[in-house]
């Protein structure tokens, strides 16, 4: 049996197309955190402020994206293109805002995504958006555990259509967003 020239074009481009993969929480990932934060700490200098770790590999027992995403704190983010070819030598893609004003945005690791650095000008309400959903899903382990079954469905059903992947995700973080502000409110 031969295979035709358009299935092996068909399988070259799912090669080179960024796999959709959640795995179950890994100890590793806090580790990887902290070794991340003191690099990005010497990169940044005085003009970092805070660095958190966020996204669903900051919840315990969660399942995820194998990409550790950080939120860094800074005092301008008008200075932080300054430190692009830094973030290059250190394996980073610098991406401007990607799509989300006052933010500037970093990736590693190419189709094979290791970590997303997430950079806010302090007071930025997005800092508190962000905080509160993880810290809402530390506290409240059924709905981090229904966050990441629908992760690794979508997953699984779109391994190689990222944009299907987050669409199928988006009414669920809309409703955590409201439960975790509201929750936030009364603590």
């Amino acid at each position: 049996m031969s295979t035709s020239q358009s299935e092996i074009e068909g399988k070259n481009v799912m090669e080179t197309r960024r796999k959709v993969e959640v795995v179950p929480y890994s100890s590793t990932w806090l580790p990887a955190f902290q070794k991340e934060e003191t690099t990005l700490r010497t990169i940044f200098g005085e003009e970092l402020l805070e660095v958190h770790h966020i996204g669903s590999t900051s919840v315990v027992g969660m399942s995820a994206k194998p990409v550790i995403d950080l939120l860094l704190v800074v005092r301008s983010i008008s200075r932080i293109d300054e430190w692009n070819d830094s973030m290059c030598g250190i394996g980073y893609e610098a991406k401007g805002e990607n799509g989300i004003e006052g933010r500037r945005y970093f990736q590693k690791g190419g189709n094979a995504r290791s970590h997303h650095v997430h950079v806010f000008e302090e007071g930025s309400p997005a800092i508190a958006r962000h905080l509160v959903f993880r810290d809402f899903l530390r506290v409240h382990p059924a709905r981090a555990m229904e966050y990441g079954a629908l992760k690794t469905r979508l997953a699984t059903q779109y391994p190689y259509d990222i944009e299907k992947y987050i669409d199928g995700k988006s009414d669920i973080i809309r409703r955590i967003e409201c439960d975790a502000l509201l929750w936030s409110r009364k603590r």
